[in-house]
């Protein structure tokens, strides 16, 4: 099974302010939600993928990764003591049973499961039950970048038309783009993470294609080239990492990108949508 993007963490120090900055530049982003964790998010939602911004609200209430028992709210902290930014690339999931025998087969290395519920803040102000499972992994060549699937278990109270309407224009999720030194290095887990064994590989990088955008993973010469001076003098930060998102715009004609340095850690690229 092949999956396709299903959001972004993107770990923030205000969150608030992260909001703001998103409404900024034309998103609509939902109300706060809180997780048992100690950790609270607002998010970002397309056709199918959502940007998480994620902050740490409770300290107290973080345990500490232990074995094979993943802390989410830890390894956020811990990010967020270097630097702001992408943190997590979080794939869809259907079963997420099958997904573990999946990543079993491929000899990548799991965290134990993980699912958990939460009451999501609706547009109309009232409130309903959302709940996931999650199947952790680590990549051990990319030890800053955390990675799982998500099966969204009510996903009719989770997306709402409302949240998906931005006045930027704002659709669809296009590309994730990652740095690496070698990107060659991230064949093999990237291959057994989304299932897709099948990948454009040069000596610049390698490009994954998914149901639902693709995962490219550039050099940094490359992503100088791609993105310009200003947003790759943006990096920070030890490589591999999350670098950059694009996203697909009905309203804008050329690509505006903005650099990380100016957006939470993040370099944005709004592009046009492809014509048909």
């Amino acid at each position: 099974m092949v999956r396709g993007l299903d959001h972004l963490v993107v770990a923030v120090n205000d969150l608030e302010a992260a909001g703001r900055a998103y409404e900024a530049i034309g998103f609509t982003v939902t109300p706060e939600n809180q997780h048992p964790w100690g950790t609270a998010n607002r998010l970002v939602q397309l056709d199918g993928f959502f940007i998480e911004l994620l902050t740490v609200k409770e300290p107290e209430a973080i345990a500490e990764t232990n074995g094979t028992a993943f802390s989410f709210g830890a390894f956020n902290r811990d990010f967020l003591k270097n630097r702001e930014g992408a943190s997590m690339l979080v794939l869809e999931s259907h079963d997420a049973v099958q997904d573990r025998e999946d990543f079993k087969r491929a000899g990548l290395k799991l965290f134990d499961p993980f699912s958990f519920e939460r009451v999501a803040n609706l547009p109309d102000g009232k409130t309903a039950k959302v709940a996931f499972d999650l199947t952790i992994l680590q990549d051990p060549l990319s030890p800053g970048i955390g990675y799982f699937t998500c099966h969204n278990k009510y996903p009719e109270n989770f997306w709402k038309p409302a949240f998906q309407k931005h006045e930027n224009g704002a659709r669809d999720i296009k590309t994730v783009f990652l740095v690496a030194g070698d990107p060659s290095d991230h064949h093999e887990f990237l291959g057994g993470f989304t299932g897709q064994r099948e990948m454009r590989a040069t000596s610049l990088g390698l490009e994954v294609q998914t149901p639902r955008g693709d995962i490219s993973v550039l050099n940094p010469d490359a992503f100088r080239a791609l993105v310009g001076e200003d947003a790759a003098d943006a990096l920070q930060g030890r490589l591999p990492q999350i670098a950059a998102i694009e996203i697909t715009s009905a309203k804008v004609v050329e690509p505006k990108i903005l650099p990380a340095n100016q957006f939470l850690g993040l370099t944005l690229i709004l592009s046009p949508e492809s014509k048909q």
